[in-house]
């Protein structure tokens, strides 16, 4: 929602230049924390100004920052955010976006080099004005310069689906090295994020420097960024940066915890560290003896470290998986009955898939048995309709003939349910593409948009309800119709759809597809407190992308959605009744 994502944008921009200027942490977390949440809402901000105590009652929104969020809806703008403005130089927000440039180096060079852009700090670099500055060799001053370079270049976070093989093959390279004992993906990779910045690999080992020379000559390094002794980084020919840090494996556990994130879950997992009197970083969790000077440094033991695990127990919390370390609720989770998140294990049904017939790679036999080889109990054809002429829709007459090849199907390949549907496309009135008398003949109807993806919220709110509330229409499929890094989508009322959805007992669909994750993880949680069911299908036009179903795991994680409430995890017969129940 444009509102949302404007005061975001504020509250982060308040965030970036209090720091800079050296505020005090408090005041740039609060800051922070009000910009992820209204990222993070589901429901547009300004329609609760007119009841300041809405807005105080979600957390991390207090007095203050209500009145500003008020004065914005208002005005227009914020006063505090202009008069911040001003400390700064208009460009040094440019500069803070720089791979490895924190607020306390951009401070150092917008005070110490006068650098006030990123046009000045090309100027600085090339002029030697950067050499003598604490902190700034050689090495340092080049890599700054590659990762200009890079921002130029790409600008772009990778998506998850392509993150994810990457880091798992590093992985895998690395454990084979002589010595190496534990690797670990962390950063926003582990949590499960839609797209992905940096790749963070945590390892420990008895011979790091074979360890790290393993990692800094793989064969697709295009350039080694830094060489030290326990960081190395380096920059894949895909563009990627990775950086592997090197860990005793005594405080494994703590390294994988901070370096995990996200950064507010860890502001409040020290917070609670120092509520019960102990201090808690990267080495583990410590005495707090009220001296300056690092723990680890002064020879001090932590009392947990070397498991995530410990560490969590030491605190008093559950293990909390790494999917919802959002500071999104996760604190609030009962130590004796945590939520026992969906797994992939649990996926038992395949319900959004394509075949020969329109779009896809597959015929109707070879989608039967590569479902099987997942273990999937059912299968369901649901190829495109008439109006997706670009994807070879299928008219009212090759609908029916593909209704009986499945059935025919279905006698042929033994072990698997397979049933006969269609994605069905929902038109820019609302209507959708088939009759019902056709309609009604399928086992199984997605509804999804597939054109009119700029229509306003209201309309295409209306829109979208029409289908959730239409009786033969079994799943909403990919709701915004976004394409991650390509396409905005529709900003629908997400809290109307999910609502009617169960009302009306229609399941909500996120499509596992790496471009989509549509439903993305925060609609998954609106869902979840609704008490909507969702179907996670990989909208797969060829047997490879099967594998994606993982990637809405993640997601569905993320959202706190547990197997009961989706309908992939359903015995047969539990699914064919809820099915055979909308017809």
């Amino acid at each position: 929602m444009a509102t949302n994502d404007e005061l975001a944008k504020i509250f982060g921009e308040m965030a970036e230049i209090l720091e800079i200027t050296g505020a005090n942490r408090f005041r740039v977390n609060a800051h922070a924390r009000v910009a992820r949440v209204l990222k993070d809402m589901t429901i547009d901000v300004a329609s609760l100004v007119d009841d300041p105590k809405a807005l105080t009652e979600i957390d991390g929104i207090g007095d203050a920052s209500a009145k500003k969020i008020i004065e914005y809806v208002r005005t227009g703008k914020v006063k505090e955010h202009q008069q911040l403005l001003k400390e700064i130089p208009a460009g040094l927000l440019d500069v803070l976006k720089i791979p490895g440039l924190g607020p306390k180096t951009v401070k150092l060079l917008w005070e110490q080099a006068d650098v006030t852009s990123i046009t000045t700090l090309k100027k600085a670099i090339d002029s030697g004005d950067l050499e003598d500055l604490p902190r700034m060799g050689a090495k340092t001053i080049q890599n700054i310069k590659d990762s200009i370079a890079f921002v130029a270049k790409s600008s772009r976070r990778v998506r998850l689906g392509q993150a994810l093989p990457v880091a798992e093959a590093i992985v895998e390279l690395l454990r084979d090295v002589s010595g190496t004992k534990q690797v670990q993906y962390a950063g926003s990779l582990r949590r499960g994020l839609e797209t992905i910045g940096d790749i963070d690999i945590l390892a420990t080992t008895t011979k790091p420097a074979e360890l790290a020379e393993a990692f800094r000559t793989m064969e697709d390094v295009s350039k080694v960024l830094a060489a030290g002794e326990t960081k190395s980084s380096i920059r894949l020919k895909t563009g990627m940066q990775v950086d592997l840090r090197i860990v005793d494996d005594a405080v494994f556990g703590a390294a994988l915890a901070y370096f995990t994130g996200s950064k507010q879950h860890n502001v409040v997992m020290r917070e609670r560290a120092i509520k019960k009197k102990l201090r808690l970083n990267e080495y583990g969790l410590f005495p707090d003896d009220g001296i300056d000077e690092p723990p680890q440094k002064r020879g001090i033991r932590p009392v947990a470290a070397k498991t995530e695990e410990s560490i969590f127990k030491r605190l008093g919390l559950p293990w909390i998986p790494p999917e919802i370390r959002e500071d999104r609720g996760e604190f609030n989770i009962s130590k004796d009955s945590p939520p026992a998140l969906i797994e992939l294990a649990d996926i038992k049904a395949e319900l959004h898939t394509h075949t020969t017939d329109s779009d896809g790679h597959m015929t109707i036999d070879q989608l039967g048995e590569a479902a099987k080889t997942w273990g999937f109990h059912t299968v369901a054809v649901t190829d495109h309709s008439k109006s997706s002429a670009q994807a070879n829709g299928l008219s009212e007459d090759r609908l029916r003939a593909q209704i009986d090849a499945v059935h025919e199907a279905n006698e042929r390949v033994k072990g698997i349910t397979i049933l006969a549907g269609s994605e069905v496309d929902i038109l820019s009135d609302g209507r959708l593409d088939y009759d019902d008398d056709l309609l009604a003949e399928l086992d199984i109807v997605i509804a999804s948009p597939h054109v009119a993806l700029r229509q306003p919220t209201e309309k295409c709110t209306a829109r979208l309800l029409q289908a959730i509330r239409h009786p033969l229409v079994h799943i909403l499929g990919h709701p915004t119709g976004r394409m991650i890094n390509a396409r905005e989508g529709l900003h629908p009322d997400i809290n109307a759809l999910v609502e009617a959805a169960a009302e009306y007992n229609t399941a909500l669909e996120l499509n596992a597809n790496f471009y989509r994750l549509d439903l993305r993880d925060i609609h998954v949680k609106a869902a979840v407190d609704a008490g909507a069911l969702v179907s996670i299908n990989t909208d797969a036009h060829a047997t490879d992308q099967f594998d994606q179903m993982r990637l809405g795991v993640l997601t569905a994680r993320r959202g706190w959605l547990t197997a009961n409430s989706c309908i992939n995890t359903w015995t047969r017969q539990k699914l064919l009744k809820w099915l055979n129940a909308k017809k």
